[in-house]
């Protein structure tokens, strides 16, 4: 019973996550009025780092990891992270040892310039290969 126990939030989460990836999967985000609009993109034009993110995740669960990646590649790059952080969350559940990521804040700071360059780049035209 203790097992069963600490494994419920890992799987929890993991269900929650299939059920999400499984309706963006199924409901194209490509198609026109199924998603609202990045705001803002919508009031500025401004490619944020989440805009392509539906499209990525419907691209990556077809099986087309060159669109999801096209589409947004750091969100992409995000899905294999989540994937090896609940693998590892999972295994330490299982073992019975909490799951404890302590990132020191100049990772906090590199993971903020990663995506700040990112939306940057994407935003200009010789980086128009990561616009989504």
């Amino acid at each position: 019973m203790g097992r069963v126990r600490r494994l419920g939030t890992p799987l929890g989460i993991l269900a929650a996550v299939t059920g999400a990836f499984a309706y963006v999967g199924t409901v194209d985000p490509n198609e026109p009025g199924h998603y609202p609009v990045c705001p803002l993109l919508k009031l500025t034009g401004v490619f944020c780092p989440g805009c392509g993110g539906l499209r990525s995740a419907h691209a990556f669960i077809t099986g087309d990891l060159g669109a999801a990646f096209s589409a947004n590649a750091i969100a992409t790059a995000g899905y294999f992270l989540f994937a090896a952080v609940w693998v590892l969350w999972l295994v330490r559940a299982w073992r019975g040892k909490p799951l404890r990521i302590a990132l020191a804040p100049a990772w906090w700071w590199g993971v903020g310039a990663v995506l700040l360059v990112f939306t940057v780049v994407r935003n200009l035209p010789f980086g128009s290969a990561l616009a989504p």
